[in-house]
């Protein structure tokens, strides 16, 4: 009897994206992508791209793992949203190793979130701190391994401090009402006289303690890459449906769109805005990989532009998503119409506080050769 052939990384990606399309509704219906499928994503190296090597991490260049956040959009920018943030775990390299290493103790798909805000004070303790709060927009966090919370502190000077938990000591209260990313779970999180250890806390922007390519890349800078990733696999995907509503026809009895000249015009501008910005977006990703994969220090300018071409693809995206719906006709308004959900997800990644439009001043500013108005931009 013959061996049974091995599913290619290919294969095993169309079968998930499969599941996807079949179950994305499940999702919205629930309010969160559940832990079964987020787990489809492991043996894609998704969940292990941003482990540290030496705790059995396997290296996934940005560019790679942003095509790979693309590719989910484009068929559900909730799961989008919340596979992004398995890139999230190149934070916990400014923890202790020892508590790195409890982190991956059971292998390197881990699933982190969390989400800092608002900023709640701590008490100090002799071992830590003492927390009491609920913040906001922990997405993924019904699926997660260990979910992140900020704590102010007198010690951080001023920056916020994470505090990583276990996510069974975190109350999870699923309070997420929203038109757009509905399925992305980001839902507030409560913790009540909690003890935190220090070891178990680090500040936001802090040195990594992981020598290491992918922890030497821009750590603000790749979470609004990730984040305008899913834009652009949102935007993708009502491109996808523009080429394939060719043939429809409204009510009226007017030829089908396809045949209409303002119809071909505004998706050819759509197209090809679109695959300029994905352009640009993953050529500074590859070039600044290289630097980093080199050794050699990241340089403010590339910096700028990690940020800028990331809010480029945000703005882009979304532009993209209403100049296709604006010719798709009065049905769109539908909510079982296909672009309807797409519509509401588009304008989300443009609303993060990474993506917001005050970067293309600091991006500017930097760029002309002078200071970024926003502290942490660089």
């Amino acid at each position: 009897m013959g061996s049974m052939r091995t599913a290619s990384k290919e294969e095993m990606w169309d079968a998930v994206l499969a599941e996807l399309a079949e179950r994305r509704q499940e999702f919205h219906v629930l309010g969160y992508v559940p832990r079964d499928f987020i787990e489809k994503f492991f043996p894609l190296g998704l969940y292990r791209a941003a482990t540290p090597i030496e705790f059995g991490g396997v290296v996934m260049p940005p560019a790679d793992f942003l095509r790979s956040i693309e590719r989910i959009g484009r068929i559900d920018g909730s799961t989008a949203w919340v596979v992004a943030f398995a890139s999230s775990n190149t934070y916990c390299g400014a923890l202790p190793l020892e508590t790195q290493a409890e982190i991956y103790k059971n292998g390197p798909d881990v699933v982190f979130t969390g989400g800092l805000f608002p900023m709640q004070k701590a008490e100090r303790t002799p071992g830590g701190f003492r927390a009491t709060g609920r913040w906001k927009f922990a997405s993924g966090s019904m699926a997660a391994d260990y979910i992140s919370v900020g704590l102010l502190d007198d010690s951080a000077g001023g920056k916020p401090r994470a505090a990583v938990l276990p996510a069974d000591k975190v109350k999870i209260v699923q309070d997420w009402d929203v038109s757009g990313m509905r399925a992305s779970g980001s839902f507030d999180t409560v913790v009540e006289d909690l003890e935190i250890p220090l070891e178990w806390t680090f500040i936001r922007g802090g040195e990594s303690l992981i020598d290491e390519p992918l922890f030497r890349y821009p750590l603000i800078g790749y979470q609004a890459q990730c984040h305008a990733a899913i834009g652009l696999g949102v935007a993708q995907g009502a491109l996808d449906y523009a080429q394939s509503a060719g043939s429809y026809r409204g009510i009226t009895g007017a030829p089908p769109v396809g045949e209409r000249a303002y119809y071909r015009v505004e998706f050819a501008k759509a197209f090809v805005a679109l695959q300029s910005a994905r352009s640009y977006l993953l050529d500074v990703a590859e070039e600044v990989w290289e630097t980093v994969s080199k050794g050699q220090e990241v340089t403010d300018d590339q910096k700028a532009r990690v940020r800028l071409s990331a809010v480029n693809v945000s703005d882009t995206a979304s532009q993209v998503v209403h100049d296709v719906a604006k010719v798709s006709g009065a049905a769109v308004i539908n909510n079982s119409h296909p672009l309807h959900p797409i519509r509401m997800d588009a304008q989300v990644p443009q609303l993060h506080a990474s993506l917001s439009q005050h970067m293309y001043d600091d991006a500017g500013a930097v760029l002309l050769g002078l200071q970024a108005t926003t502290p942490g931009f660089l």
